[in-house]
């Protein structure tokens, strides 16, 4: 690797937005790690993807509920790479749809501990390697939330939809506790995106039944997602913090 290559961790870039996300950054020049919890082989074929179009990517297996993985996973990007430049937390996870009323806890604090804690703790071991005062170089992150967090997900999934509120104000309030770090802070918070999130969740035709209420009339794309993350990421959103961009079609 040379020098020059700035290093991205992607969390949950197996599959969906997050593999769209660590395609685009390698075709970008980032030196991408591919993380994943349980889909080894989908993140292999990422990994391979990359390589194939000149890139540079590794594969790593690490939950994003468990802090000792959250630990090793960063550990493995230093080893392998040195440094860290960008991190986008986009590992998530919801539950077959439900009312508030039919929610168990322990439903619940699995959605919380992934979406909530994980990013939390990915935020973290970022921080202590950007930070110039840990000698690091600064870098970005950009956490991927939801229309959701806006929305509200009613008899479907208030649960992700408030795992995701947690997301947001957590981008405003490190966006502007680190950004005297060199560290910038942002989240996009997509909408009705073509993934395979929708059946697990019980309704794989979800975006069908509910695109009319889309202004643009379609769902979108983890592509279309991804190139707002790769935006954060570079250069010309250097004055751009603590935001948000809704990839949501005008929802």
């Amino acid at each position: 690797m040379t020098t020059q290559s700035k290093v991205m961790l992607v969390t949950g870039a197996s599959r969906g937005i997050g593999a769209a996300t660590a395609l685009l950054a390698g075709s970008r020049g980032y030196a991408v790690c591919v993380n994943y919890h349980q889909r080894g082989d989908a993140a292999d074929a990422v990994v391979q993807a990359i390589r194939a179009q000149g890139g540079q990517a590794i594969a790593v297996q690490a939950d994003m509920a468990q802090e000792d993985q959250i630990m090793t996973l960063f550990e493995r990007v230093q080893q392998a790479y040195g440094r860290l430049d960008a991190l986008v937390n986009n590992a998530g996870v919801l539950d077959r749809q439900a009312t508030v009323e039919q929610m168990s806890a322990a439903r619940i604090r699995r959605i919380l501990d992934t979406n909530v804690l994980g990013t939390f703790l990915c935020c973290r071991e970022a921080v202590r390697r950007m930070a110039p005062r840990n000698g690091g170089l600064g870098g970005v992150i950009v956490n991927i939330s939801s229309m959701a967090a806006r929305l509200g997900a009613p008899n479907e999934y208030v649960d992700y939809a408030a795992s995701k509120g947690a997301v947001d104000t957590l981008t405003l309030g490190l966006a502007k506790e680190v950004a005297g770090d060199g560290i910038r802070v942002n989240a996009v918070r997509p909408g009705l995106i073509h993934t395979e999130i929708h059946a697990s969740g019980g309704e794989p035709g979800r975006i069908d039944r509910l695109k009319d209420a889309v202004p643009l009339k379609r769902g979108g794309t983890p592509d279309e997602v991804a190139a707002a993350v790769l935006w954060l990421c570079s250069d010309e959103a250097s004055y751009t913090t603590g935001t948000f961009i809704d990839v949501s079609g005008g929802r």
